[in-house]
């Protein structure tokens, strides 16, 4: 094996374990390990960086515009809740969100499918009071497990069929081929996720993160003649999930209701007081339905959709302080209206225009975004903090945002666009319709994500291109190559473990010509060769950087390196004895 090769396998031994032993970022270890090669020259600049303007990359970009459309118009956060709903226990979460995702990545390529679910699906853990790390590896295996039922559910079944007809000279698979081992192979997973996660899938973010924030506001809302949520209960609206928030009281027609039970039923003109903390307050503003109680939101001269939350301290110079809100006339002196009060970390028992306030008080307000450059300098408030993710809904153009999608989808799947164009144009087509501002769009990008998988192309162009992953290949192969069932059990083997250290596509494109060759020699038939490196490509399941989905999941879920290792290699061993249980029944090896 050539100089060039054993430092490409060095190299990517260091980079797993760095990941899997040290807290340093994963683009900077993936960065640093493209620097390294390039020094002692197994790959040249541009195969070094050539992920950074890969198709796949690129789209992955793109689509987290995509997402931002759907997430700034509400469309995502309705279909969860009409889809998802209400599980009472982890596993209840996890079967009711990998059911549908994996029926969705049959027919709709995983990449675009996880990123476009991934905020909403997080947002909906938290909601639920679930560790994202409980839901998000999951929600990247579905994606795979679905995309294995078709040939169009991912790049990587596409790459081997036309590597079947262009190179092997044979028929291409048909659109549900792949169903005869891909269904199976997917309820055997989700199987094995639903009994396996309680103890191999740790919770490493803390479920209730934002319960750390002291500030307990008091928040009045009022039920929408009308809305969605008229006439259903406190539990099927979703307002006891929300995390570190209590519906402490309804008024209705003039008289109170207090200790509110669960089937109570919601009326339109309803007003609801809550207490909670801040993240909590921000998903009350942006549920559907429900809307400040305060007739002075709507006196704000700008549309509500271009406002934002803001924190704001009460300084002891401040001219309202003694007032109360409603007499101080806050909202024509700062534009502002206050939707929530803290005090001392305790919510405060009056209607939020009766709140006398005081030095130190904690309000959050709904205003315009440059309300902090207008009052940076000012003597009446002691801190100015916008409040992240704050954007209220675009309901109005949710459907949009899903025709967008739709036609994106319908653009690749059709093969009228490759996915990168049709990524691009959606993204646009969401900032120019303005179902996202162009500055959301920019801050939805996961820059170190993107540049942990532009990075992973180019160790995997340094293993192929050094000869390491050929060399590896040829030598597990000669080990079998007289016997048609181990050497089909060799080829998923060496094709499953390629893809967790270079990218899925290049994986099955390493070992196709080899296995090819190998079965003419012995006269065996292909099909069920070709049907195994299809297979086994896309079974990504203990490393994060084999799969540009598990990488998606990598930062938001908090995990660990050790984590994919730990859950996903006796998944990897399931799906080989599945496969080889299977394959060779629906397609005969002689």
């Amino acid at each position: 094996m050539p100089f060039d090769a054993w430092v490409a396998i060095a190299v990517t031994v260091l980079c797993l374990i760095a990941l899997a032993t040290t807290s340093v970022g994963t683009d900077l270890v993936m960065v640093a390990a493209i620097t390294v090669l390039m020094l002692f020259r197994v790959v040249t600049p541009e195969q070094a960086f050539s992920g950074f303007a890969n198709d796949s990359v690129l789209s992955i970009a793109a689509l987290f515009v995509v997402a931002a459309g759907l997430r700034e118009t509400g469309a995502m956060g309705y279909l969860i809740r009409r889809i998802f709903g209400q599980p009472r226990s982890v596993a209840e979460a996890q079967i009711r969100m990998m059911l549908p995702v994996a029926s969705l990545s049959a027919f709709m390529n995983n990449t675009p499918l996880v990123a476009t679910l991934l905020p909403a699906v997080n947002d909906w853990a938290r909601r639920q009071g679930i560790s994202p790390s409980k839901l998000l590896i999951p929600l990247s295996y579905a994606a795979i497990f679905g995309g294995t039922c078709t040939l169009i559910g991912t790049s990587t079944n596409l790459v081997v069929n036309g590597l079947l007809t262009s190179q092997a000279h044979l028929r291409g698979m048909g659109l549900f081929e792949l169903a005869w081992i891909g269904v199976p192979c997917a309820l055997v997973g989700i199987g094995y996720v639903l009994l396996a996660s309680r103890r191999l899938l740790p919770p490493r973010v803390p479920v209730m993160t934002q319960l750390q924030d002291a500030r307990e506001y008091t928040v009045e809302m009022m039920v929408e003649s009308g809305s969605p949520l008229e006439n259903l209960s406190i539990k099927a609206a979703g307002l006891r999930q929300l995390p570190g928030l209590f519906l402490v009281e309804i008024e209705r027609a003039g008289k109170i209701l207090p200790a509110i039970g669960p089937e109570e039923r919601l009326q339109g003109g309803d007003r609801l007081v809550f207490a909670g903390i801040t993240g909590s307050v921000v998903d009350l503003q942006g549920i559907k339905g429900l809307k400040p109680a305060t007739d002075q939101i709507f006196k704000l001269h700008s549309p509500r959709v271009s406002r934002t939350l803001i924190e704001a301290v009460i300084a002891p110079s401040c001219p309202m302080v003694g007032k109360t809100i409603r007499d101080g006339k806050f909202r024509s002196a700062y534009s502002a209206v206050v939707v929530a009060v803290a005090r001392d970390g305790r919510r405060i028992q009056k209607k939020i225009g009766d709140i006398e306030l005081k030095p130190g008080d904690t309000l959050l307000l709904e205003t315009d975004h440059d309300f902090p450059k207008r009052h940076e300098n000012s003597r009446d408030f002691l801190l100015l903090r916008p409040i992240e993710g704050s954007v209220f809904p675009r309901y109005g153009r949710s459907w949009l945002a899903w025709l967008i999608l739709l036609g994106m989808v319908l653009a690749t799947g059709l093969n009228i666009l490759p996915l990168a164009p049709a990524a691009f144009v959606a993204a646009g087509l969401m900032i120019l319709a303005r179902c996202c501002t162009a500055t959301s769009a920019r801050k939805s990008l996961d820059i170190p994500l993107l540049i942990t998988i532009a990075a992973s192309f180019g160790l995997g162009q340094a293993l192929a291109i050094s000869g390491a992953a050929a060399h590896i290949a040829h030598y597990l192969l000669a080990l079998t190559q007289q016997d048609p069932r181990w050497l089909l059990v060799a080829i998923y083997g060496v094709t499953m473990l390629l893809t967790e250290i270079v990218t899925h596509s290049a994986a099955a494109v390493i070992v196709f010509p080899i296995a090819f060759a190998t079965t003419q020699a012995l006269g065996l038939h292909f099909m069920p060769f070709a049907i195994a490196i299809t297979m086994a490509a896309s079974a990504s399941f203990a490393t994060p950087i084999g799969y540009a989905t598990n990488l998606m999941v990598y930062g938001p879920g908090g995990y660990r390196f050790s984590d994919y290792l730990r859950f996903g290699a006796p998944l990897n061993l399931l799906m080989w004895l599945v496969a080889m249980m299977i394959i060779p029944h629906i397609w005969p090896l002689t």
